[in-house]
């Protein structure tokens, strides 16, 4: 598959090599999606920053989601959840998610906005993508602020996610799609949740 996420964005940015001309935004998901991500960004000299997206964990299991919610206030419910979750519950989540999307962008971008993505191209870049409801959540943020046409790149991702991740984006990239994702990159740390490192990069960056 790939050595490690350096690797991988390089593949990847490769792969989106046809947007270089056309002056892409890339925002990478915190944490997994940042090291790919800027990766695809130098390749094609493009625009960089973070987008903050967070999964809604169910409270029983919170290895496991039910939705997600961007910085924006956007969110991605799983389809069925509310049969499974009181509404009131659903809400307390939600708030507790947005208090950590807020600390994130605090932490991440140093409070920095989102660059203006007005009119222009957008490529949302994960380091994997099981589900992807972080990734909907981001993609209706950047629909929501003006994105011309967004795109979804990531190495690694399932068959159904990356189908039905196109119903929310005009184009899906995924470079390798395994029977099973895998649980981790071989050089350590979970495809979708590396360790935390601190602040990563300044919105707007290179």
């Amino acid at each position: 598959m790939f050595d490690d996420r350096r690797e991988a964005g390089i593949r990847l940015g490769e792969a989106l090599e046809r947007y270089r001309d056309r002056s892409p935004v890339v925002l990478a998901i915190p944490r997994g999606g940042v090291p790919v991500g800027k990766e695809v960004a130098r390749r094609l000299d493009a625009d960089f920053s973070l987008l903050v997206s967070r999964k809604l964990p169910f409270p029983e299991n919170p290895e496991a989601g039910f939705g997600a919610v961007a910085e924006d206030g956007s969110v991605y419910i799983v389809p069925g959840a509310e049969r499974i979750l009181t509404r009131n519950v659903v809400e307390e989540v939600l708030d507790e998610q947005r208090a950590v999307v807020e600390r994130r962008i605090r932490d991440l971008r140093g409070g920095e906005s989102l660059p203006d993505i007005d009119g222009r191209v957008v490529i949302l870049v994960d380091d994997g993508v099981a589900v992807g409801s972080t990734l909907r959540a981001a993609a209706r943020c950047v629909r929501n602020k003006g994105a011309a046409e967004t795109v979804i790149g990531t190495p690694v991702g399932s068959a159904t996610a990356e189908k039905e991740l196109g119903e929310y984006v005009d184009h899906v990239h995924v470079l390798f799609s395994p029977p099973r994702m895998p649980p981790a990159w071989p050089n350590g740390g979970t495809i979708v949740s590396p360790p935390s490192s601190g602040t990563i990069c300044a919105a707007g960056s290179r």
